[in-house]
């Protein structure tokens, strides 16, 4: 009987987890609530000064996760952070179904990387 309430609490723990991690989001509505990361982080999510990140074709799953750490600071940036204060998780699963459907421009990391020359 333990082993059972085991295997039930894990397969709900799992089912819970994989819920979270295959919301989608919607796109269209992700462009709209986007609108003030376009200033960084291009209506195309190609951002050409390379200071800010690319997020067209970034992971969805990886978005997500973002700017749920920068919303509860677990990412110390004040620009993100405060971006972040009034996103609702749906706001969030939409800005992600957003830039993760976009076609990225990134082709090599020669350049984008941190001490990169």
């Amino acid at each position: 009987m333990k082993h059972a309430l085991t295997l039930l609490s894990f397969g709900a723990v799992l089912a819970f987890a994989s819920t979270q991690l295959l919301a989608t989001g919607n796109a269209e509505n992700g462009k709209q609530k986007a609108a003030t990361c376009f200033a960084c982080h291009g209506v195309d999510g190609n951002a050409v000064d390379p200071q800010y990140p690319r997020l067209a074709g970034q992971y969805n799953a990886y978005l997500q996760q973002a700017l749920h750490e920068y919303k509860d600071g677990q990412r110390n940036n004040p620009i993100m952070k405060g971006m972040d204060a009034t996103l609702s998780d749906q706001d969030i699963e939409d800005i992600a179904a957003y830039f993760s459907g976009l076609p990225t421009k990134l082709d090599t990391l020669q350049g984008h990387i941190s001490g990169d020359k």
